[in-house]
């Protein structure tokens, strides 16, 4: 141990293992994606179109990451890329027919491995698990925002 560091009692470390083994369970149920898609199909499934750095930024990835993602639904055919009004230079995308029911597949997944990952809590131990994360979220939000 480390000058007292002890990583089950990290947030970071606690919370990246959780996030590494919801997105594990996630995998194993979706048959015809990733669960790294999952970001895109969250901001898309109700027929909203977004530029690539609106996603980005929705997402809370990098420009190439988002990138890369949408590379990969666009060459399986989930999305699609109308030039955006607003902007000449960017184009909107948004879930085609195949990718608005694949996207419907994947929060079926979730709503299952959310299941089972809450099975243990009692509904007030959720919503308090829920209330605590969101404080932890907004804490370090404002302090990249400093």
């Amino acid at each position: 141990m480390y000058k007292g560091y002890d990583r089950d009692r990290s947030g970071g470390y606690v919370t990246n293992r959780a996030a590494r083994l919801f997105v594990r369970a996630l995998d194993r149920r979706l048959l015809n994606g990733s669960a790294g898609q999952m970001p895109v199909f969250l901001a898309l499934i109700d027929g909203a179109a977004y530029t690539q750095t609106e996603l980005a930024r929705i997402a809370s990835v990098e420009q190439p990451t988002m990138a890369n993602t949408l590379a990969r639904m666009e060459r399986d055919g989930l999305i699609e890329r109308t030039p955006d009004p607003a902007d000449r230079r960017s184009s909107l995308v948004s879930l085609n027919k195949l990718g608005r029911k694949r996207a419907a597949e994947a929060m079926e997944a979730a709503l299952a491995v959310n299941e089972v990952a809450f099975a243990r809590l009692s509904a007030a131990e959720r919503k308090t698990f829920f209330d605590l994360l969101h404080r932890v979220i907004a804490a370090l939000d404002a302090d990249g925002k400093a």
